[in-house]
């Protein structure tokens, strides 16, 4: 029978050195893909996705029994995306596909036509997402790009589901507004949030 996370931490805790590599496979390829989502390049990615989880041996005493474990483990995870993403001087590009969507990854590639149809529009939607406010940026890629609930955005940021969709919402309108400046060759207001 599969245990459940919070029981493979507990255990992590007490030095069971089995329940710490299942853990790596059950939450690495999410990991992976957030931290690609924050950097745009696979060998950076791995290098942040290694650092989150050397993070995760070195904080697992400060997790608390009674909170999700997946909860508690994303907020660790981003803060260290975050950290790496503020760190870096150089241009930044947020990717919005998954490492295992990407064609050069993938065993079953798809014609090249539609690949550079959908590489243009994921370049768009980059861009646009590198001019908005960091707060912006962060809603659309645990949202929109990462997929957790409403419910887990407010337990990793502290805020009330209300505030949570607000910034949702907004973050949504500003990428939109962006994007429409870039196709029609105008640069977008704003900056790129740092």
């Amino acid at each position: 029978m599969a245990r459940t996370d919070e029981a493979l931490i507990l255990l992590c805790r007490d030095g069971d050195s089995r329940a710490w590599e299942s853990l790596i496979r059950r939450h690495q390829d999410r990991i992976l893909n957030l931290a690609y989502q924050f950097t745009g390049n696979r060998e950076e990615a791995r290098d942040v996705g290694q650092e989150i989880f050397v993070r995760l041996y070195q904080k697992m005493d400060q997790y608390e029994a009674d909170r999700p474990f997946r909860t508690w483990f994303n907020s660790l995870a981003r803060n260290v995306c975050i950290d790496r993403y503020r760190s870096r001087k150089r241009d930044r590009v947020l990717v919005a596909t998954p490492v295992d969507e990407l064609p050069h990854l993938s065993s079953n590639a798809e014609p090249t036509d539609r690949r550079l149809v959908k590489r243009e529009r994921r370049e768009l939607v980059q861009t646009g997402l590198d001019h908005l406010s960091e707060i912006s940026r962060e809603a659309i890629v645990l949202k929109d790009l990462q997929g957790q609930s409403l419910e887990e955005i407010g337990d990793m940021l502290g805020l009330p589901i209300g505030t949570v969709k607000s910034r949702i919402f907004r973050a949504r309108v500003e990428l939109a507004r962006a994007i429409r400046k870039l196709q029609s060759g105008a640069q977008p207001e704003g900056s790129n949030g740092l």
